[in-house]
């Protein structure tokens, strides 16, 4: 009988192991030009593969450049639900904010937080556990003197307290970044230490945001 008990636990064990990883964790990363690069060799999404155990996450990206918030609700149908994911990790806010500086179609506070939150409600009714994130950068120097800091600071803490009411994990990117650069960037440059360009990420960028966002990732396993 105990033989019979051993071989009945040894297979349910072996079942278990093959449906872990028959089904691996689908986690989509929901954005704009900076999560369309984190597809490529190098991008945070690429690098976040080699954070990860290979056989439970699946990562794909879901980004397009200058996406703000309105366009990641329009489009969220076909480059998301229909991918049945079983995270959506958005990540938005640069454009809505950079945009209202370069050409006048920014978004306001009040319609980003309404679109925002109709986003997370519509991934939440169709079953997907959702993780947000802060925008990192529109500018690294570290004396609060980037154009758009102010509001960057402002549609940041929105996100935060979209997360707090809605219980939902947070990647806060901007509060990382700060961190990062007043440490690292002690002659004040705008650009260079994990930015191209000031909003995109360069090498050091895409190592950096990788390991933030494994750290919460790891947590909903």
């Amino acid at each position: 009988m105990t033989t019979f008990f051993r071989v009945i636990a040894l297979f349910c064990v072996g079942a278990l192991l093959a449906m872990t990883t028959a089904n691996p964790t689908r986690v989509v990363f929901f954005g704009d030009s900076i999560t369309q690069a984190g597809v490529n060799p190098g991008g945070y999404i690429d690098r976040l593969k080699s954070l990860l155990p290979a056989n439970q996450y699946e990562l794909i990206g879901a980004g397009i450049g200058g996406n703000k918030i309105y366009d990641l609700y329009l489009r969220m149908d076909d480059d998301v639900l229909a991918k049945k994911p079983d995270v959506v990790v958005v990540w938005v806010g640069v454009n809505d904010v950079w945009h209202k500086a370069s050409s006048g179609t920014g978004t306001d506070a009040d319609k980003f937080v309404r679109f925002y939150e109709a986003v997370v409600k519509k991934l939440q009714a169709a079953n997907a556990r959702v993780v947000l994130c802060t925008p990192a950068a529109i500018g690294e120097k570290t004396d609060m003197s980037n154009q758009q800091d102010g509001d960057l600071n402002q549609y940041s803490q929105l996100i935060r307290d979209i997360a707090k009411k809605n219980n939902l994990p947070l990647v806060d990117l901007r509060k990382a970044f700060l961190d990062y650069n007043l440490k690292h960037n002690p002659d004040n440059k705008e650009k260079g230490i994990l930015t191209t360009d000031r909003v995109h990420l360069n090498e050091a960028g895409n190592q950096f945001v990788a390991e933030q966002m494994q750290k919460v990732l790891a947590t909903l396993k």
